[in-house]
């Protein structure tokens, strides 16, 4: 696996030092792309903005977004065209998320699942390998095609 880019707000500031951690441990090079201090009035998108535009550009291979609920991180990342971010919660999607539909970005919620669950859950998702089957291919094809077109 690649560098590894990482971030988070307040509600998963202590996941994401838990995260960090654990990373390293594992031998991954990480990026952290803060928040660095714990600040309550502090906003997701300060954070998780630069971390998915940093995916979208290849400086990181994927990317960890955590927020409270993780649903904040995870429409923050979609809104930066080629980042897939899913909110997840089970092991399942985090596998599958990746083979099926090449989600980039893991998004989780600090207020929500345990840190050890939160780890296997990134373990899971940098260890998931994009199948490249050609009907993935068509179907993320059709959803890139949306990232510039105008709303209707």
């Amino acid at each position: 696996m690649g560098r590894v880019g990482i971030a988070a707000d307040h509600g998963g500031f202590e996941a994401k030092a838990y995260l960090l951690r654990m990373l390293g441990d594992a031998g991954h090079d990480v990026v952290d792309f803060g928040d660095r201090h714990l600040a309550p009035e502090d906003d997701y998108p300060d954070f998780i903005v630069p971390l998915a535009r940093a995916v979208a550009h290849g400086v990181v291979e994927r990317g960890v977004a955590v927020c409270g609920s993780g649903v904040g991180a995870c429409i923050a990342a979609n809104k930066i065209a080629r980042v897939r971010a899913c909110l997840i919660h089970e092991e399942f999607s985090a596998r599958q998320g990746v083979e099926d539909d090449d989600m980039n970005v893991i998004c989780l919620g600090g207020r929500v699942v345990d840190n050890a669950f939160a780890w296997q859950l990134v373990e899971i998702f940098l260890q998931s390998r994009f199948s490249g089957a050609e009907r993935h291919r068509r179907r993320l094809a059709k959803i890139a095609s949306l990232e510039n077109r105008e709303p209707e």
